[in-house]
């Protein structure tokens, strides 16, 4: 079936390209002329493991393109996704749907026969009924189905996510748009993944309740790693023996530095948001958003507690920038959070990350870039590991010790042990939630 996808930013280019890959012959549109001649050069302008192959792929056979011109995409299209952003408007959570409600037009404007138009984006609560307000009104005579169709794409590893999802969710509102999007998801169903059909409200919160339940379990975590701290209990072993709990699971159980990126940030505080606006509180979702604050604060204090409590004069050395390792993506990262201060107390900040420099540069404007870890640490006072990238995991603890100036290491991801830091010659290491050592 024909497919066209408004929007080439993170869900829209790597879902297009994915249904592209099932068979389906797939138009991607965007109003970036820039970002139009990098697809077609064959450019992938987002760092997503295995993306560049796989559009190379489709585009080859003929399944995918790249155009600015919507109508011509929409001719003889079955289903139209939306996949722009919906990035948070105000500090209060409040999700900007500008994007998608002048998509919703523009379809209108230039559609001719029916088709399903799929809010693929993150939206709140009613969304998909103001999309259909806006299609109605911009053309009266166009017959449509809306239908609410969320991601659930974890950057580093979305490819696998969409060709192997734990769940597909579909909100609709007849048996017309259902046949549809059964339709679309074809090679998802004839191999038996689940595919939960559901009204327009309820495929909307999904996603959000979704995202505010693994922020939750992170945090939650987070809080108990602050407790082991205190009572000398070892949050890994912890997570471990809850994690086998059937009914609690073990993902999302690694203490860290706070969660990031583009979708738990900004969803909870969406959803804390239309839990107001429906005067239902949602108490659970408010704290989370607060604790997860506390505990980049509290990172902070850690590194400044290694550093003798002041980061002035001191060269801290920083492995990671990007919310998770596997991607580039800056968005909310805890290191926008955990850096500046380093910085503004007179601190000099180096970085290495495999793939942060592009967008880091601007978010990041205070620090050194570097691309050797060793060259790196020479004279460094304090190096921290803040993202988990694997190239991070099987250092040479002994030269970068061997390097730096004094020793120090604050291991914000848990991926070495006070032991193996001892060994190497730190002559201080702090972890979360784990055993930590200061020089008697």
């Amino acid at each position: 079936m024909r497919i066209a996808m408004i929007g080439t930013g993170y869900v829209g280019l790597v879902s297009g390209v994915c249904f592209s890959d099932f068979g389906h012959d797939v138009v991607c549109v965007d109003k970036d002329p820039s970002k139009i001649d990098r697809l077609k050069a064959g450019e992938v302008p987002i760092y997503e493991p295995g993306l560049e192959a796989l559009l190379a792929k489709n585009v080859t056979a003929g399944r995918l393109r790249f155009t600015q011109d919507l109508a011509s995409a929409l001719e003889n299209a079955e289903a139209v996704f939306i996949g722009v952003g919906t990035p948070s408007r105000r500090g209060d959570g409040h999700a900007d749907l500008s994007y998608v409600y002048a998509a919703a037009a523009e379809i209108a404007a230039a559609a001719r026969g029916y088709l399903v138009i799929v809010t693929k984006s993150t939206v709140p609560v009613g969304t998909n009924r103001e999309v259909r307000r806006i299609v109605a009104e911009t053309n009266p005579d166009l017959d449509f189905d809306v239908a609410s169709n969320p991601e659930f794409l974890r950057e580093g590893a979305a490819i696998d996510d969409f060709m192997r999802p734990d769940r597909v969710i579909v909100g609709v509102e007849n048996d017309r748009a259902a046949e549809i999007m059964s339709e679309v998801y074809r090679p998802l169903f004839l191999r038996d993944f689940p595919i939960i059909r559901t009204d327009l409200e309820s495929a909307e919160m999904i996603k959000y309740a979704a995202n505010a339940f693994l922020a939750t379990k992170i945090t939650f975590i987070n809080e108990v790693a602050a407790l082991c701290e205190k009572v000398g209990a070892d949050v890994k072993e912890v997570a471990k023996g809850i994690g086998l709990d059937g009914r609690i699971g073990n993902k999302f159980l690694h203490a860290g530095p706070g969660y990031g990126g583009s979708c738990f940030p900004k969803d909870t505080k969406a959803l804390a948001q239309i839990g107001r606006n429906a005067s239902s509180p949602m108490t659970i979702v408010e704290s989370v958003i607060n604790v997860n604050e506390t505990v980049k604060a509290r990172m902070i204090d850690k590194m400044r507690a290694l550093c003798d409590g002041s980061f002035g004069g001191k060269k801290v050395l920083v492995l990671g920038v990007t919310f998770k390792p596997n991607t580039d993506d800056m968005r909310d990262a805890p290191s926008l959070t955990i850096l500046p201060p380093v910085s503004k107390e007179g601190g000099d900040v180096h970085v290495v990350d495999p793939q942060g420099r592009p967008e880091g540069k601007a978010l990041l404007p205070d620090v050194t870039w570097h691309d050797d870890i060793y060259d790196a640490a020479k004279d460094a006072d304090l190096i921290v590991v803040l993202t988990e990238w694997n190239e991070f995991r099987a250092l040479d603890l002994k030269r970068i010790a061997r390097a730096m100036r004094s020793p120090r290491m604050a291991d914000l991801r848990n991926i070495y042990t006070a032991q193996d830091a001892r060994v190497a010659g730190f002559e201080s290491y702090a972890s979360v939630g784990r055993t930590s050592y200061q020089p008697h």
